[in-house]
């Protein structure tokens, strides 16, 4: 038998609480944990999860926090191995690549942080930016990593990275 309730009085649906497996809730009943709860195995949140700030006066949906796919790219467009949200990346032209998502985003009024190193290329500075000829689509975006050197710009071989924020479809 499964716990089903716990009120004032104790466990109750239950004749020994050995045989409790589970605690169950309505919605109209509400549930208050105080301490520390030690959950194991996968979890659902549901979009509507809120944390609470550090200082405790601020609060923050969940999934609407986080980031929602990432990349490294090295090596001419390759893309890392431990990436992040994404399918592939297509090296589209000369320091153009063509990062695609693994779930579509649910508008294209997403946002993409760009950035990258020169390692050894000789470069002086690198321009990161969204391609602004390619449309924003909600399972793609374009971006530029060109790196500035002294014979003009090249397409950059080195590292160059993404991070996306905004809501998942």
């Amino acid at each position: 038998m499964a716990l089903t309730k716990i009120g004032k009085e104790g466990i109750t649906g239950i004749s020994n609480s050995a045989d409790a497996t589970f605690l169950t809730a309505t919605s109209s009943e509400g549930v208050t944990l105080a301490g520390t709860l030690a959950v194991t195995g996968v979890h659902t949140i549901g979009n509507n999860a809120i944390a609470t700030s550090e200082g405790g006066a601020n609060t923050i949906n969940v999934a609407q926090g986080l980031v929602k796919a990432w990349h490294r790219t090295h090596n001419g467009g390759a893309m890392a191995p431990d990436s992040f949200g994404f399918s592939s990346v297509t090296d589209t032209a000369v320091g153009k690549y063509k990062p695609t998502f693994s779930i579509a985003m649910n508008n294209t009024l997403y946002v993409v942080v760009l950035g990258g190193d020169n390692k050894n290329d000789g470069a002086n500075g690198h321009v990161f930016n969204i391609d602004d000829a390619v449309n924003q689509a909600t399972d793609s975006y374009q971006c530029i990593f060109n790196s500035v050197t002294s014979f003009g710009t090249v397409d950059c071989n080195q590292n160059a990275s993404s991070v996306v924020c905004g809501d998942l479809a």
